[in-house]
């Protein structure tokens, strides 16, 4: 078995890409364009306040951006804005990116204590909030030496700024900040799914590179189609889904404040023409689990994404099987902003995260950096142009994840004969089962072929005698089958007998916990921290 070749992290990009003038400004490119292009009568948003056309759009983040300079808010200081979805979260980020301002968008399910760290560490001058998230800064807004200024969207809120008020009265300055491509834009905390967020830099140029690269060349959406992301837009998977991909190409997005449902996502289905849908695999296997998933006949659905965290093969098949369309599943990370190795329409290969997009180099390795053998497990790096300049206030982790021109990504894979790149799991994650690693992911996907599965989650676990074997939780599409311990006691054999069955005998589960539920991040990715945790305490 020969080495695989190693990746080339100059690789050029693909004719086309890339040709960014240096003094660029993203809000004013994306909005420019659609304007320029007749759209401006055209829905670019649907939320629950009504419709939004991209000439409302640009007259909104102008006025923003008006709003933020009447603050005296300076280029390059932070605006942490903590907004749910709807029309006020892409007029205050845009906004902030055309007023040279550095927008730190958070998620909107963290603690006081989360958003205490972010104010701290963002040193934001300026919190934009919903009101159903104030009370959660109520407290720290006082202890925050360097916020100034709170604009609170939706119902007043004594003592501070209303975000519509202001934006009313504020006038639509044509000014936009003379940033250059490599100019500081904004940061995104990582989800958490491994410990503490996080702060990865992204500038100017991050976003289009994206849908140059990814976007327009993968998805192929047009101004005709309607777009729907179950991640929010605070994450970078929902963020190119939901803002960067439509509106490069003229097209509606709706949006929803609300955590989403299988039942809600099924209802919004029904009642918008949605053709292109972004989720999790969480999302897809419950939503098919659903009693209120729609038919095939009663959807528009065209278009299929799937990240966050890899597919299971028999999720993408029954997906398939079900609404005749495939998952393009993919993987990419807050670190790269957007997927940088996926499966393609026509060339869908379940079980696999794909192969690498143009644009972007991949390499695996070994615990000591060397490129492995082809077929042979390894760390993924990956090397592209909408790699993050690095964590803010974090120079050791900057250092472990930037290594030069590669980002570690801290996900295992194995490259298959046919170029596709197998996941394995993340590098915390692996378990090493006498002498021999074990991929949680192979042993979660073969529980999960199991009728009853809905979904589950393996970690390490020490034994008796301290040695590590696996142990999977469960989550029963239907709870009442294990509702007493006898039925626990039987489901459980019945499971470690179908994991045996398409396991080598070391890999099946020694232990099996149902719960009702799994510990996830906000963007749907499973926290096996916490669980693993749980493991060394006891």
């Amino acid at each position: 078995m020969s080495v695989a070749p190693a990746a080339r992290a100059d690789a050029p990009l693909p004719t086309g890409v890339g040709a960014i003038p240096r003094n660029y400004n993203f809000a004013a490119d994306i909005l420019d364009r659609n304007l320029k292009a007749g759209r401006a009568d055209r829905f670019a948003f649907i939320d629950p306040r009504g419709t939004w056309t991209y000439g409302q759009l640009a007259d909104r983040v102008a006025r923003f951006a008006a709003c933020l300079r009447a603050l005296g808010v300076r280029r390059e200081e932070r605006v942490l804005i903590a907004l749910l979805d709807t029309i006020d979260w892409p007029t205050a980020f845009l906004g902030c990116l055309k007023a040279g301002v550095v927008a730190v968008p958070v998620n909107t399910l963290m603690t006081e204590d989360d958003y205490r760290f972010m104010l701290v560490d963002s040193r934001a001058r300026v919190l934009v909030v919903s009101d159903a998230l104030y009370p959660r800064f109520q407290k720290l807004i006082g202890q925050s030496i360097d916020l100034e200024h709170v604009i609170v969207s939706g119902e007043a809120v004594k003592g501070h700024k209303v975000f519509e008020a202001m934006i009313e009265s504020a006038m639509a300055e044509a000014h936009t900040a003379p940033t250059v491509r490599d100019d500081i834009a904004f940061w995104l905390y990582t989800s958490g799914s491994t410990g503490k967020p996080k702060g990865a830099v992204h500038v100017h140029a991050d976003l289009k590179l994206t849908d140059d690269l990814y976007g327009g060349p993968y998805l192929e959406i047009a101004e005709s189609d309607v777009c729907y992301s179950v991640a929010k837009l605070f994450f970078a998977y929902g963020l190119g889904n939901a803002l960067t991909f439509p509106m490069s190409a003229g097209a509606c997005t709706v949006l929803l404040p609300d955590r989403p449902t299988p039942d809600g996502v099924a209802a919004l289905l029904k009642k918008h023409p949605i053709t292109v849908f972004y989720a999790v695999p969480t999302f897809y296997a419950a939503f098919l689990a659903s009693p209120a998933a729609p038919p095939r006949a009663e959807v528009k659905l065209r278009c299929c994404v799937s990240a966050g965290e890899a597919l299971p093969e028999d999720v993408g098949k029954r997906w398939l099987a079900r609404y005749g369309i495939d998952i393009l599943d993919g993987i990419g990370s807050t670190e790269m902003l957007h997927i940088f190795l996926s499966n393609k329409a026509g060339e869908v290969k379940y079980g696999t995260t794909g192969r690498p997009i143009p644009g972007y180099a991949i390499k695996l390795v070994d615990d000591s950096g060397q490129p492995v053998k082809q077929g042979e497990m390894g760390e993924l790096l990956v090397s592209g142009p909408s790699s993050a300049l690095m964590y803010w206030n974090n120079r050791e982790q900057s250092r472990h994840t930037f290594m030069g021109e590669w980002t570690r990504s801290g996900d295992k894979y194995i490259e298959d004969d046919d170029g596709y790149f197998v996941y394995c799991g993340r590098r915390d994650d692996m378990l090493k089962v006498s002498g021999m690693y074990v991929s949680p992911f192979e042993v979660e996907g073969a529980l999960c072929t199991h009728p009853d599965v809905l979904e589950t989650a393996v970690v390490a676990w020490p034994d008796a005698d301290g040695l590590i074997k696996p142990k999977a939780f469960v989550v029963m599409k239907d709870q009442t089958k294990v509702a007493t311990a006898n039925n626990r006691d039987a489901m459980s054999r019945t499971l470690q007998d179908h994991a045996k069955s398409k396991l080598a005998p070391y890999k099946y589960p020694r232990w099996i916990e149902f719960r009702a539920d799994l510990p996830k991040t906000a963007t749907g990715k499973i926290q096996r921290f916490k669980l693993r945790s749980e493991g060394k305490a006891g």
